[in-house]
Formats: structure tokens, C-alpha cells, sequence
């Protein structure tokens, strides 16, 4: 399979990040716990290479939680500031502030050697999309203030959001970069859902999915669809098709209503706590 999405818009938000980041004293950067690494836009490296660094490595609650320490431990070592969060169930959000002070403790402590008091940090959030930028943006300040969905792309414009005195967020649209280099990352952004499903070949992604986990998460998909993994992921996703009654008219076995069903329970954790890439040792 070959990926790749780039729509013009994100070509725009870009440019505006680049504009930006002139104004902001420290980088959130959010990430899916399940890819760490495929989830991180190489291009904000390059454009927050001054800055404070936060990453938030979100919807932990979906990831191996061994994977999520040995990760933490990654990103730690190469300077950056970490916290393993969910955004919808509000897990480690009430470490974020602390986090943030710390991580910019320089600059305040420049601030009052200036004589500057009381001046909030600036931060900007940024992920690539459904990462769930918004839903953290709204847990973490108390209120509905950015719109959110499921579907990658919701967020368009820029808008900044007072949550204290201490700290004030920009909120950016979720950008991925115009070429995967290692088409591994694409499929595992496929895998998320931070490529729009309508331009995927959901079959084929379903049996990409079946190799991983028969190879990371021997017995997972035995437990969960009562199948034999010692076979073909083609021969899997038909005994799953079989065993979950995916049928069409004519009585035929109906492969895309399984790849589908594998799929979504993968994403919703049905699965079990998945993560899809490892830490280099």
C-alpha cells in the first residue's frame, strides 16, 4: 500500500506556525501513545529547534503501558519534557501545569531579572491530525472553547486561549508533512486514523494489522475472534469474517465488513492495549 495525504490547507497552517512561533515560549506537542514516533511531525523539529519542548504522549489508556514507559524514557533522554496522558478521561492532565512552568523556568526566571511579572507562558499546540489536540485543549481549560472530532482536519484556523494567569495556549490545525519517507510511518498513521479512511483500502490495511499483532501479540486475536493465527492474515480475516457473521446477499462472506470490524476495535481498544512501534534499544 502506498500513503500519502497532504491537502492545501495544511501547506497554509505551516506557514502560519512558521509565522508563529516568534511568539511562543514553549512547543506542546501532542502524539499517539500507540506510534510515538510516526505520530511526531518531523517538520516541528525544525521549526521549534529554540524552544522549550513538551510532549504529550496522548491517548495512553490505548497503548501498552510498558511500551509507554520505555517510550517516556526515549523522548526524556533526548531533552524533552514528557507526560503520558488521556484527554477524554482526563488522566495526568493535573501534572500538565507543573510540567509547563518547569519546562519554561528559564525564561521566567529571565522575566523577573527584566522585572517582567506576571507575564503567562506562551505555548503552542501542535500534532498531527486526530491526535486529539482539541480534546485536550477543551479538558485541560474547563470548557468547550476549540470544536472536536473524530475525523482528522477539524481544527482549521488559529485562536489563542487564556487558561490562567500563568499560561495561555495556541491552538494550531493538525499538519502532517507532504512526504512519508519510510511508507511504514503512513501505514501506522492509516492505522490511527489520521489519514482520511475514504482514500484507504481498508482490506488490505485490516490484513497489515493482522501481521502486526500475530507478530507483537501472540493469542489477542485468538482470544478475541476465536481464530487460528497460525495462518495467513488473508486466512485470518476470512475465519474472523466466518465467526462474526460479515455476510452480504447471496449469503457470500463479506471481507470488508470484517477488515472494518478489525480495524475499529483495534482503535477503540477493544483489542486490548496496543502499541504498534517500539523504542529503538
Amino acid at each position: 500500500m502506498h500513503f500519502q495525504w497532504y491537502p492545501g490547507h495544511m501547506t497554509k497552517a505551516k506557514r502560519q506556525m512558521q509565522e508563529d512561533i516568534k511568539l511562543i515560549d514553549l512547543i506542546i506537542e501532542l502524539v499517539d501513545a500507540r506510534i510515538p514516533l510516526s505520530s511526531r511531525n518531523p517538520d516541528i523539529d525544525e521549526l521549534g529547534r529554540q524552544k522549550a519542548r513538551l510532549i504529550l504522549m496522548n491517548k495512553a489508556d490505548l497503548a501498552s503501558e510498558e511500551q509507554s514507559k520505555k517510550w517516556s524514557d526515549y523522548f526524556q533522554k533526548q531533552g524533552y519534557f514528557v507526560v503520558k496522558l488521556d484527554a477524554r478521561a482526563k488522566t495526568g492532565m493535573k501534572a500538565i501545569s507543573a510540567v509547563i512552568l518547569e519546562a519554561c523556568k528559564e525564561k521566567i526566571e529571565r522575566d523577573k531579572k527584566r522585572g517582567i511579572k506576571n507575564r503567562p507562558v506562551r505555548a503552542m499546540v501542535v500534532g498531527i491530525p486526530n491526535v486529539g489536540k482539541s480534546t485536550f485543549i477543551n479538558t485541560y481549560a474547563g470548557k468547550a472553547c476549540t470544536k472536536t472530532g473524530n475525523k482528522p482536519g477539524v481544527t482549521k484556523g488559529k485562536q489563542w486561549i487564556r487558561l490562567n494567569k500563568n499560561v495561555e495556549l495556541l491552538d494550531t490545525p493538525g499538519i502532517l508533512w507532504p512526504k512519508f519517507e519510510d511508507q511504514r510511518v503512513g501505514l501506522y498513521l492509516a492505522l490511527i486514523g489520521s489519514i482520511k479512511d475514504e482514500i484507504l483500502n481498508i482490506d488490505e490495511l485490516s490484513l497489515e494489522l493482522i501481521q502486526i499483532l500475530k507478530e507483537n501479540y501472540t493469542g489477542i486475536l485468538k482470544k478475541r475472534y476465536e481464530v487460528t493465527e497460525e495462518q495467513t492474515p488473508a486466512n485470518i480475516l476470512e475465519q474472523i469474517a466466518q465467526n462474526r457473521n460479515c455476510v452480504k446477499k447471496g449469503n457470500e462472506l463479506d471481507y470488508s465488513k470484517a477488515a472494518a470490524l478489525v480495524i475499529d476495535e483495534f482503535r477503540s481498544g477493544r483489542l486490548g492495549k496496543i502499541t504498534l512501534e517500539f523504542p529503538e534499544k
